[in-house]
């Protein structure tokens, strides 16, 4: 009889629990999609300001440009919306408007990027500065992001080198980025690769740059590992008149909904931004 009883029971507990859980209550696996916000760089806009970034943002990944002195005091403010800050440097390139291009100078190229005037492409990467990127590093630590954004770590294809006579080879200037990354860990921070993941697996995120007339145009499967492995995907698309259909898009592409995003919006003439908490 107290057998009976307790088997009723433990039936009952079931059922009760099971009828008041949700489906909405459960929350969904690897879901790393966040929305997305950018202070660091534009194609063709406006950049989303701090000032916007402090009332709109919340749980977001939040981009600012590393090198810039005023940025720093407005981590902490940023991370108390629940927001993840990254640290925007250029890893492949040296931009001469920074503080530390003198620095620099001496492992760059000295003919200008064509495409970007300002930056020179980095030449030589097995000597000195790879210790002054991880300067650039510790400062991102003495502000107290949780990300490091490098862009331009796809510079160095063989074209590339032939063109500008660049000193390192494809294989050193991977080791080079890698490395970066080992020490942005070691620093307790995450690595956000940007455009390229082909030979960069240790990374935990990548953000791809997409245009209204080029989309897609990057390795589609690491992407795909990258999403199936739980790792935070962005695209940032520039120069839209319908950012909600190239959303849709890409998510009907990679079947999924985990892909962040981010849209330059003709229209608006700003960045469009989605995941909205």
């Amino acid at each position: 009889m107290v057998y009976k009883q307790m088997t009723i029971y433990i039936i009952g507990l079931i059922f009760v629990v099971a009828c008041g859980t949700s489906k909405e209550d459960i929350p969904p696996l690897n879901k790393t999609v966040m929305a997305v916000y950018n202070q660091a760089y534009q194609e063709n806009y406006k950049v989303d300001s701090i000032d916007k970034i402090l009332s709109d943002a919340k749980n977001a990944y939040v981009l600012v440009d590393a090198l810039e002195d005023d940025i720093g005091p407005f981590v902490k403010q940023i991370k108390a919306n629940n927001n993840q800050v990254a640290g925007y440097i250029s890893a492949g390139t040296g931009e001469n408007y920074r503080n530390d291009f003198a620095n620099l100078e001496p492992y760059l190229t000295p003919t200008t990027w064509s495409e970007w005037p300002d930056e020179f492409f980095v030449s030589e990467t097995t000597t000195g500065i790879l210790s002054l990127m991880k300067k650039r590093i510790d400062r991102l630590v003495s502000w107290g992001v949780d990300w490091v954004e490098f862009d331009n770590m796809d510079w160095l294809d063989e074209d590339t080198r032939v063109q500008y006579r660049l000193k390192a080879t494809e294989k050193e200037a991977k080791t080079y980025i890698n490395a970066l990354c080992d020490y942005t860990h070691s620093k307790g921070m995450k690595c956000m690769a940007k455009n390229t993941v082909e030979g960069f697996e240790s990374f935990d995120g990548v953000l791809y740059e997409s245009f209204f007339n080029e989309k897609n145009w990057w390795d589609n499967e690491g992407t795909k590992a990258f999403l199936n492995a739980g790792k935070l995907v962005i695209i940032n698309h520039y120069n839209e008149t319908d950012c909600d259909g190239v959303y849709a898009e890409y998510k009907s592409m990679y079947k999924s909904d985990n892909i962040s995003f981010i849209c330059e919006d003709r229209n608006l003439k700003r960045y469009k931004h989605y995941n909205q908490e």
